[in-house]
């Protein structure tokens, strides 16, 4: 037996950028977008507290930009001498499928 009927479901329609209020919208469809997550636990200065921010291609690379800089500051005078922020964060290249890492 088939029963039919009506369902509201609540759906993500759009992701903004939490920094420059852009969508991250895809014309192609879908969301493009990176995530910046904190989740602190005991101890810490911010206990408890979680942080979850959604940001644009450009605002992603300006921030991890303002990163990689202040990685620079701090090892400024270190004693390797070599460039520590050239793959800073990067975790694969050329991984279209989400799959490098699965083979």
């Amino acid at each position: 037996m088939k029963i039919t009927g009506r369902v509201e479901v609540e759906t993500v329609t759009d992701v903004l950028c939490d920094v420059c209020s852009c969508s991250t919208r895809l014309d192609a469809g879908g969301h493009q977008f990176g995530t910046l997550q904190a989740q602190w636990g005991c101890g810490t200065t911010h206990e408890g507290e979680r942080y979850e921010l959604h940001l644009c291609e450009e605002c992603f690379f300006l921030s991890l930009a303002h990163l990689k800089q202040e990685r620079r500051i701090q090892h400024l005078f270190s004693e390797d001498g070599q460039d520590l922020t050239d793959n800073f964060g990067l975790v694969a290249k050329d991984d279209y499928f989400s799959d490098v890492g699965s083979r």
